[in-house]
């Protein structure tokens, strides 16, 4: 059997010389913060190579790729303020609802 590991997203992406460190985070079933929302707790850190990164993000990319052509998620536009670049697209569910209705509960990766 082989270990599976649940993450809530990433919380810090580190690059020292050619290595990458990706930490991943939850989100804590008991603490919470200032706001009253759940702490986001460290779990894992996965560490690659630089090549072994960029091969990782172009398998995401694809991935993600294929959730869009599926119509499971959307890429949301930049805000007229903030100009992001396309590698930074934040992917909100296809059929969005608004931040005041959803739970305190739901993964700031999905805001």
């Amino acid at each position: 059997m082989h270990a599976e590991i649940y993450t809530d997203g990433v919380e810090e992406v580190t690059i020292g010389g050619s290595i990458v460190r990706v930490d991943l985070i939850s989100l804590s079933p008991t603490e919470r913060d200032a706001n009253n929302a759940p702490k986001k707790v460290f779990r894992q850190r996965l560490i690659f190579s630089v090549e072994s990164f960029a091969n990782s993000v172009e398998v995401m990319q694809n991935a993600l790729q294929g959730l869009v052509d599926a119509g499971v998620v959307q890429r949301s536009r930049p805000r007229a303020s903030i100009v992001a670049p396309q590698a930074n697209a934040r992917v909100e569910p296809a059929s969005p609802v608004s931040d005041n209705s959803r739970s305190p509960n739901v993964s700031t990766n999905f805001r």
